[in-house]
């Protein structure tokens, strides 16, 4: 089976160089790992002491920065090194300050690895979330490397639960320890022999806890808010938005709108901004104008919207509409805003407990939203009730980071 595995990694190496032809995407995916042993030949020596974390993509990474961050702070002599596997990742964050190196995970074959690990030499591993590359893990077991898996997750589709999944379950025996979210995650992984697991919770929460000890201040979006309700579309779809533009275009003055899309495409941002017929303004368009005067304000641009959420009364977060489902919803709920979402939400754990627990609201078309939203913004007992339950679900999930560390050496 590892001979397959290894066989359709080679293969898949293979076809994604000419799908980066095509794909912008693609492209970054390739060519981003070309440099990958020269940057690390160049920026770690063979004396340095270094510590890897590999996420999969922005969420992950997210995810795991306050592990990142208090890891940083106890070892402060060694190098940290963060990859990514995914360019969605990788060209978001690839300047972030944690780290001393950030770059690629090279494709999993086995050459890969050993030159990998060779050359990253690393006394300590973190894997955030999931991602488990056989040859990498191999190796790491090969060297006695303690290993750990923060913010875990396992469910019964994974491989490690199958029939066949024998390679893959050996694969686990890796790790020094598991850290995962859940008690459901904690018994699949006892079921099949691992008993290295402790329930830590999610360190998302950690993450956006923090988000409150920062500056938040964004000097536009005080200007375009003018002290007005203002309700947050965070990560929208063409199909969230289809329902939003009619609720918008027939609001009234009294409340504004903030969205941002979670495609910044040209041809998109300019469709949404067409169909919208109050005075709307694009993150781009704003230099030198009174937003104040605009009900409406586009951001078409990223890496704000956490801030942004900072200045909501309401926050509707996009996704719902599609497959794998609703976006990022910790960060509103960080800042107590009540929460509208779609109904694919199931997938998401935390959106399942708010919706629960009261603090999340479900809508399915036009007029569930309009109710919704217009049931927030002019009853004030309902509206702070939503409030309250999110910003004590954040308060009261905190803490995984210092479980964690209490166990790593």
């Amino acid at each position: 089976m590892l001979f397959l595995y290894n066989l359709v990694v080679s293969i898949a190496g293979f076809f994604l160089k000419i799908v980066a032809l095509f794909s912008p995407k693609i492209k970054l995916f390739v060519n981003g790992r070309k440099n990958v042993f020269s940057i690390l030949e160049d920026k770690i020596k063979p004396t340095d002491k270094t510590i890897w974390f590999h996420s999969a993509s922005l969420g992950e990474y997210e995810q795991g920065l306050p592990v990142i961050e208090k890891i940083k702070e106890k070892y402060s002599s060694h190098k940290i090194i963060v990859t990514f596997f995914s360019p969605s990742g990788f060209e978001v964050r690839k300047n972030n300050t944690v780290a001393d190196v950030t770059i690629y995970l090279p494709l999993d074959t086995k050459s890969n690895a050993k030159k990998f690990l060779k050359l990253a030499h690393p006394e300590l591993v973190f894997f955030i979330k999931y991602e488990f590359w056989l040859n990498y893990l191999k190796e790491l077991e090969k060297s006695k490397t303690p290993t750990y898996l923060i913010s875990g997750i396992f469910r019964d589709s994974q491989m490690f639960f199958k029939w066949y999944g024998g390679f893959y379950r050996n694969a686990l025996k890796t790790f020094t320890y598991f850290f995962v979210q859940n008690e459901d995650s904690k018994e699949k992984i006892e079921a099949i022999g691992f008993h290295n697991v402790i329930v830590s919770g999610d360190t998302r929460f950690d993450r956006v806890n923090a988000i409150l000890e920062r500056d938040n201040t964004l000097d536009f979006i005080e200007n375009f808010k003018n002290n007005t309700p203002t309700i947050v579309i965070g990560s929208s779809w063409p199909k969230d938005e289809a329902l939003l533009i009619e609720y918008i275009n027939e609001a009234p003055s009294t409340v504004k709108f903030i969205i941002a899309p979670h495609n910044i495409k040209a041809d998109q941002i300019s469709s949404l901004k067409s169909q919208i017929k109050k005075p709307t303004i694009l993150f781009s368009e704003k230099q030198g104008l009174d937003l104040s005067n605009y009900q409406v304000f586009i951001i078409d641009t990223v890496g704000l919207l956490t801030k942004i959420y900072s200045y909501g009364t309401i926050a509707y977060v996009g996704g719902g509409f599609g497959n794998p489902g609703i976006h990022n919803i910790l960060e509103p709920a960080t800042f107590g805003l009540p929460i509208v979402i779609g109904p694919n939400y199931s997938n998401f754990a935390e959106a399942v407990q708010l919706v629960t627990i009261g603090g999340c609201i479900v809508i399915s078309n036009t007029d569930e939203l309009k109710q919704s939203l217009d049931r927030l913004l002019t009853d004030e007992s309902f509206f702070k009730g939503k409030s309250q339950i999110c910003k004590s679900y954040i308060q009261d999930h905190k803490g995984a980071t210092n479980s964690i560390m209490k166990i790593v050496s």
